[in-house]
C-alpha cells in the first residue's frame, strides 16, 4: 500500500503499489498502436543507413589518409568499431531524447517513443533504449520478435524493460487514456 498526498491534502491509501497505469490503451486508442510493428522494421532501416552514412565515410577517409601517408594512417581503422558504437549512442540518445522523441527514421514512418506514463523520452533514455536493443537482438533475437507479437501495444522485449512504447505519431493529438 502507499499513501497519496500530503499531510494538507486529506491524502488516500491506495493499494496498487504505487504503480502509475498506462497512459495509452491500445483498447480504447487503438489508432495509437495500429501498425506500428511493421513502421518500427521500416524505421530501423532508414536508421542503419543514417548511422552507416558517417561510418563509410570515416574508413573511406582511414582508407585514403593510409594510401598518402604510406601506409601509417591504416592504423587509425581500430577507431572504427569504438567510434561506431559511440557515434550510434549519440545518435539514439539525441534523437530519441530530442524534441521529437523520434530517430529520423521513426520520424519519416511517423512513430515517436513514450514513457508508459505518456512522457517523451530523454537523453538516457534514448541512449538506454539502443545499448539494450543490441545487447537484446545479439543474445535472444526471434525472442524478442515474438515478444512484440504477443502483447497488445506491440512492445518488443527492451521496450517492456525500460518502460517504453512507440506509438503512432499522427494519433499523438489524442490525450493519454485516463482510468476511471
Amino acid at each position: 500500500m502507499s499513501y497519496s498526498g500530503s499531510d494538507n491534502t486529506g491524502g488516500t491509501w491506495r493499494s496498487d503499489g504505487g504503480v502509475q497505469p498506462h497512459a495509452f490503451d491500445p483498447v480504447l486508442q487503438p489508432d495509437l498502436f495500429r501498425g506500428v510493428a511493421i513502421r518500427r522494421v521500416f524505421a530501423f532501416l532508414i536508421d542503419l543507413v543514417v548511422l552507416a552514412i558517417p561510418i563509410v565515410l570515416g574508413v573511406v577517409f582511414i582508407a585514403l589518409l593510409g594510401l598518402l601517408t604510406l601506409g601509417l594512417g591504416w592504423m587509425l581503422f581500430w577507431l572504427v568499431s569504438p567510434l561506431s558504437a559511440v557515434w550510434a549512442i549519440l545518435y539514439y540518445g539525441l534523437s530519441l531524447g530530442g524534441p521529437h522523441s523520434a530517430t529520423v527514421g521513426m520520424r519519416i514512418m511517423d512513430i515517436e517513443l513514450r514513457t508508459f506514463s505518456g512522457e517523451r523520452g530523454y537523453f538516457l533514455l534514448g541512449a538506454a533504449h539502443a545499448v539494450f536493443y543490441w545487447i537484446s537482438v545479439s543474445v535472444l533475437t526471434p525472442f524478442i520478435v515474438i515478444v512484440g507479437l504477443f502483447n497488445r501495444r506491440r512492445q518488443l522485449l527492451h521496450d517492456l524493460v525500460l518502460g517504453t512504447v512507440i506509438i503512432n505519431r499522427q494519433a499523438d493529438d489524442l490525450e493519454p487514456a485516463r482510468r476511471a
